[in-house]
């Protein structure tokens, strides 16, 4: 299901909503050892209209997450979506969870992708 709500979300950035990628979600990428999957899971990204670039910024942030309990990478990819002004959509209930219980120190809002779907598509709101 969760698989489906992503594809329907980056269905969704082609008619509106905005996809935010950054220099963590390339890293990913590229370290997918099947040159294939990689190249498809890149083209998918063609879609976004926002690059958050890593600055100190970012890094700095980053840091202050990975206290919290967050592992470096989703820390990174918290801070990216905080500078952007974006939400967090992941499908790692842990991650979720360890950024609610520290909500009064992170101000972004995080979702699974199924979860935020179904929110955007019940209340028949297009802003995202």
């Amino acid at each position: 299901m969760e698989a489906e709500a992503v594809i329907a979300i980056l269905n969704g950035c082609t008619t509106g909503w905005e996809l935010v990628e950054s220099e963590v979600i390339e890293y990913e990428i590229s370290e997918i050892p099947d040159e294939e999957k990689m190249r498809s899971v890149e083209s998918l990204l063609q879609v976004a209209q926002e690059r958050v670039l890593i600055d100190e910024k970012i890094v700095d942030r980053a840091r202050a997450f990975n206290l919290m309990g967050i592992g470096a990478f989703d820390a990174l990819h918290l801070a990216s979506a905080e500078s952007a002004g974006a939400l967090l959509l992941t499908t790692d209930d842990s991650l979720i969870k360890v950024i609610k219980k520290h909500a009064d120190k992170i101000p972004i809002k995080v979702y699974n992708p199924v979860q935020w779907l179904m929110e955007v598509t019940a209340d028949g709101s297009e802003d995202a």
